[in-house]
């Protein structure tokens, strides 16, 4: 049983290893990912968040701007950790560099780079979310232990956007196709309650909001953040696999069809 279940995930592990040895050469982009929630932890969390002062009702007795940004920008920067690795990367190892032909002659399937990419893309985000979380430590926006549940939030959201990215990937007609993509991202950034709660809208688009994916993983992390670990975590993170596994059964079946051809 256990050789078996070996055999199952070395071809998973060689598409990491693969990944790995690249990254050796490549890894100031993980730390151009970690320096761009700095910057906005920096410009907006704490410059704003002088003016904002404590946001009362989220929090006993009331939670600082920073501390309440903060998670949001981590669950940002794994999404987009995720999404780039699989969205961007492989429609480029896919159509441009098309290395994966040369791959499918091996033993391997396509189901399992798939897998394989896709779990590079979730252990991205977490390293990412990790170097983050030591950033917001040493600036003192922990208000929890509960915090360290991130890592594992974190892997979640990473699954959830990197097989939505597999999607994309099996869509895009070429690089100018990632501005629709820019286009859809954008706007969930800025409105998914990344820099204010969700109270300060009316109720249709309070529920607009809700069903956003972003808003979703921003929930996952925040509320450990917080101290705030109840059973809307658990909704948060199932809202999040379910997108990801139907994400991830499209976007084989057409993966499957373009690697055929």
């Amino acid at each position: 049983m256990t050789t078996a279940r070996y055999e199952r995930a070395r071809p998973v592990a060689v598409m990491i290893e693969r990944n790995l040895r690249i990254y050796r050469h490549t890894w100031a982009l993980l730390l151009a990912e970690i320096l761009e929630p700095i910057l906005y932890l920096g410009s907006i969390g704490l410059g704003v968040g002088v003016l904002v002062g404590h946001l009362p009702g989220l929090g006993a007795p009331s939670v600082g701007y920073p501390e309440f940004v903060a998670p949001a920008l981590l669950a940002t920067a794994a999404m987009n950790g995720a999404l780039n690795e699989t969205a961007f990367l492989m429609y480029n190892r896919l159509a441009v560099e098309r290395i994966y032909q040369p791959i499918l002659a091996t033993p391997m399937s396509v189901g399992e780079v798939a897998v394989g990419e896709i779990a590079w893309a979730v252990l991205r985000s977490v390293m990412i979310t990790v170097g983050f979380l030591g950033v917001i430590a040493v600036f003192g926006l922990v208000a929890s232990p509960w915090v360290l549940l991130g890592v594992l939030g974190a892997a979640v959201i990473g699954f959830c956007f990197a097989c939505v990215g597999l999607l994309v990937a099996t869509w895009v007609r070429g690089f100018p196709d990632f501005q629709f993509v820019q286009l859809v991202m954008l706007p969930m950034f800025l409105f998914a309650t990344t820099f204010y709660p969700l109270g300060v809208y009316p109720r249709p688009v309070q529920v607009a909001v809700e069903c956003l994916p972003l808003y979703q993983a921003i929930q996952l992390l925040r509320g450990p953040a917080l101290g705030q670990v109840d059973a809307a975590l658990l909704l948060s993170a199932g809202y999040l696999l379910v997108l990801g596994g139907l994400a991830l059964h499209w976007g084989l079946r057409r993966l499957r069809r373009i690697l055929s051809v």
